[in-house]
């Protein structure tokens, strides 16, 4: 469920003339932090870009120094973190850059202030920013992708990668200002090769219109997040979904891509062959990077055969840990499903709100099988078996193309099913992972604390690999709600990390899960994936202030 919720749909607004793409003015303020005075080492430079200087410095001397993220209060997002608006530091981008990007991008550029608030709030996250982008740009190949971030580099402004606008950790936000890149009108199907089953895709593509396109040949992607996510995005957030149970992830579907790196390099990570032992992997360090090491142009999918029949399953259970060890024991089982979903109760009755329906309000799985009909049917009756035997009830499943659909079409619109039953909140949405074996508890001791909590709370699961999510309603008005909401998510995350799992199966970092990584990798990961970070973008341009806590020092 990674990049997991639906944009709305909205035409793009027209863009300005170029003859009034001048920068905002007062009339349109734009937020900044209190900044403390500039030290003698690093007057003149932007707060995020000074720790360079305190490099130079150390060198010079011989002296220790600790290279994190200085001007930014460690707490915000960092360790710890309690604070909701994640600050930055803003510095008013030149003229003469702008003019720059506008020599090559024409009327793809804007500095509109409502269509840089557009991109720099997200659209279905509780998330926010003090600062939001000071330029927005539409590339259309990767040649303009590369001659903006150059021209970015130049200047040490700051990018932040824009896809689909689904993800929900607030990676799309703009603490820093800057440029945000928006790549959906990179959305050319480049090449596809049947023998091959691949197909190679410019980051703009959307999954579901990938699929649209792939079926007349057969074939299909077969990671199916949130509606609105694009390839380029599923890439950068590692994401997942509910068929990542029989398919994988993003990192296993993935042969190779093509990304610009914060100097202007284009690299090529690997060829078309099926596997490769060629050098480091630097496919998989991009994937799951969200950003933060270069902005991907160029993607080569790996593609599988669509089934030849499927059979949708759904089961009822008395409590959620019945239904989290049926799909435990069913894959242990070694039955091959497809999909295995879990809803509770809640998540039951939002749907039947919002649908007219009239499914019983108790926890539910629902399956997936596939194959040919006989083996699809055969599967399908082990598992009826194996819920039997733990309390499951209304074991029903179907064969018919609409009925699957319209099946599927209610989970994957859960989250909007969820707002049927408190309008006017906002969500916070939350995953975690754990271990197949430590599902079933992890699910029921979470469950416990959100039914006693005065807030609605809905549980959905990837449940065949062990990834559940809550979402959360809180009005936002109310700072009393919005504080029982985080304390339940910490909750959750740390009941996860307790055992041996992550604080994010799918959905990734930002700004949002940056609190949780020392506790779940470990300072000196951090601080080996923050020298990574300071070799490729030494100033610190891509997508600043996600991902790495600013506490970690190297």
């Amino acid at each position: 469920m990674a990049a997991s919720l639906l944009r709305v749909s909205r035409p793009r607004r027209a863009l300005l003339p170029l003859s009034s793409l001048r920068l905002p003015l007062s009339t349109q303020p734009q937020p900044t932090s209190p900044a403390p005075p500039p030290s003698s080492t690093s007057r003149g430079l932007p707060h995020f870009l000074s720790f360079l200087a305190a490099a130079a410095a150390a060198a010079a001397g011989g002296a220790t120094v600790a290279l994190c993220d200085p001007g930014v209060d460690h707490r915000v997002g960092g360790k710890d973190s309690t604070e909701l608006v994640v600050e930055g530091e803003h510095r008013r981008v030149p003229q003469e850059f702008i003019d720059e990007l506008a020599s090559f991008l024409g009327e793809n550029l804007t500095v509109d202030y409502d269509e840089r608030s557009f991109h720099g709030t997200p659209q279905n996250s509780f998330h926010k920013a003090a600062n939001v982008p000071d330029v927005v740009v539409f590339p259309r190949t990767q040649d303009e992708v590369q001659k903006i971030v150059m021209a970015c580099n130049t200047y040490k402004i700051p990018i932040v990668p824009y896809g689909g606008a689904t993800s929900i950790e607030g990676h799309t936000l703009a603490p820093h200002g800057g440029v945000c890149i928006d790549m959906t009108l990179m959305k050319k199907i480049k090449s596809l090769h049947v023998e091959d089953m691949d197909v190679v895709v410019e980051p703009g593509v959307g999954w579901i219109e990938l699929n649209e396109y792939l079926k007349p040949y057969g074939l299909f992607f077969p990671l199916d997040p949130g509606p609105g996510a694009t390839i380029g995005g599923m890439c950068a957030t590692r994401c997942s979904g509910s068929l990542a149970v029989r398919y994988g992830t993003m990192r296993d579907n993935v042969i190779n891509l093509q990304a610009v790196l914060p100097n202007g390099d284009v690299i090529k990570t690997g060829s078309r062959a099926r596997k490769s032992a060629a050098g480091y992997d630097l496919a998989r360090l991009i994937i799951g990077s969200e950003g933060t090491l270069g902005v991907i142009t160029e993607v080569t999918l790996r593609l599988q055969k669509l089934p030849s029949h499927s059979v949708v399953a759904m089961c009822n259970f008395k409590t959620i840990k019945d239904a989290a060890d049926v799909a435990i024991a069913t894959m242990l089982s070694g039955i091959q499903v497809s999909r295995v979903e879990l809803l509770d109760e809640v998540q039951i009755r939002a749907i039947n709100m919002a649908n007219g329906k009239n499914l019983p309000e108790v926890p539910t799985l629902m399956f997936e099988f596939i194959g040919t009909e006989a083996y699809a049917l055969e599967q399908t009756l082990l598992v009826q078996k194996i819920a039997s035997e733990h309390r499951g009830s209304d074991f029903v499943f179907v064969e018919e193309p609409d009925a699957k659909a319209e099946l599927w079409k209610i989970r994957k619109e859960a989250l909007w099913a969820g707002f049927a039953m408190e309008p006017d909140h906002e969500a916070m949405i939350t995953d975690v992972c754990v271990p197949l074996s430590r599902l079933a508890e992890c699910i029921s001791t979470s469950k416990r604390l959100l039914d006693a909590s005065p807030l609605t709370c809905l549980v959905i699961a990837h449940a065949g690999d062990g990834n559940f999510h809550t979402i959360i309603l809180f009005d936002p008005s109310k700072e009393e709600q919005r504080k029982e909401a985080e304390r339940l998510n910490h909750f959750m995350v740390h009941t996860a990390l307790s055992m041996e799992g992550t604080c994010t199966g799918e959905h990734g970092v930002g700004t949002g899960k940056m609190k949780y990584l020392e506790e779940e990798l470990g300072i000196e990961s951090l601080r080996t994936m923050k020298r990574i970070k300071a070799a490729l973008d030494p100033n610190n341009i891509m997508n600043p202030g996600k991902l790495i806590p600013p506490h970690v020092c190297i």
